[in-house]
């Protein structure tokens, strides 16, 4: 009997063994991710985590953000003794068909674990925006003649200080590849682009202005409201009592609208240049969370 009995433990084990092996499923626990301020990326791109293993990106998985905010997933099984060996974890905006094993450049919030919890923040991969701030004034260059003013400054918005000609001003720091700075005005019809910069420090004109009149507009940011409005839209555009908006967006970008980070809100008055009006730092509009290995 005893034989028996030891016979029929053995085979247990054997069994037990077998199936482990066979299956070749490693160790797994959960990575508990928490973030708030995250916004619906549409149809064309998705979010996806990473850990950081002796200095190599592992993914933890993907998920989207419905409209109101709610992430479709939190928790994400994770193979144990990469997830006990992480330092860091970084979330980054991806393409919905990715071919591309290694993350994006456009890289959203990180952080160093400490313990079993890595709180995160952009502040690491975007720059330090606790002093940020700039200037704009109201006027358009682009359709004047000769140099002399139309009397017609209402309909164009310029990020700077003016003069001749005019100087950036913004206290902005240089984003890293895979973003860039956009400016904005927003009305009663919704939010238009001013166009898109990468340096906020030099002089130097955006990198497009669909709107504008004929003449070139001077070397700094901004838009003159003349020609080919969107619809919704009637040009040329008063520009005087506006919400007016700096964002950093992902490139590329599929959105019309600003994206959820925009470091600088302001708003136009009534009177144009050489008025100038602030722009300051808008906080709440970057996300912030922590993960938790479980």
């Amino acid at each position: 009997m005893k034989k028996l009995l030891l016979l029929i433990m053995a085979t247990t084990l054997a069994v037990g063994c077998n199936s482990d092996d066979e299956n070749n499923e490693p160790l797994t626990k959960n990575l508990i991710i928490d973030i708030d301020g995250l916004e619906d990326l549409g149809s064309d791109f998705v979010y996806e985590g990473w850990i950081i293993v002796n200095g190599a990106p592992i993914s933890t998985g993907v998920f989207n953000v419905n409209l109101n905010g709610m992430l479709s997933q939190t928790s994400f099984s994770v193979e144990t003794e990469m997830l006990d060996l992480a330092t860091a974890y970084v979330l980054s905006i991806e393409p919905s068909v990715d071919t591309d094993p290694a993350p994006a450049a456009t890289k959203l919030l990180s952080g160093v674990f400490s313990g079993e919890v890595a709180t995160i923040s952009s502040t690491d991969l975007l720059g330090d925006f606790t002093n940020a701030n700039g200037t704009f004034f109201l006027r358009t260059p682009t359709d004047e003649a000769d140099g002399m003013n139309n009397g017609n400054d209402e309909f164009g918005i310029w990020f700077g200080t003016p003069g001749a000609p005019p100087t950036p001003n913004f206290n902005l720091p240089i984003l890293p590849d895979g973003w860039v700075y956009e400016g904005w005005v927003v009305g009663t019809e919704g939010p238009l682009t001013t166009g898109t910069f990468t340096d906020p420090t030099v002089q130097t004109a955006d990198l497009n202005d669909p709107f504008s009149g004929e003449n070139p507009g001077p070397p700094i940011p901004g838009e003159d409201f003349f020609n080919n409005a969107p619809t919704g839209f009637i040009f040329p555009l008063d520009l005087r009592g506006r919400t007016v908006v700096i964002s950093i967006e992902p490139s590329p970008d599929n959105s019309p609208s600003p994206f959820l980070l925009k470091p600088l809100v302001g708003m136009s008055g009534q009177d144009t240049a050489p008025t100038t009006y602030e722009l300051s730092l808008n906080s709440d509009s970057f996300p912030t969370g922590q993960v938790k290995r479980n």
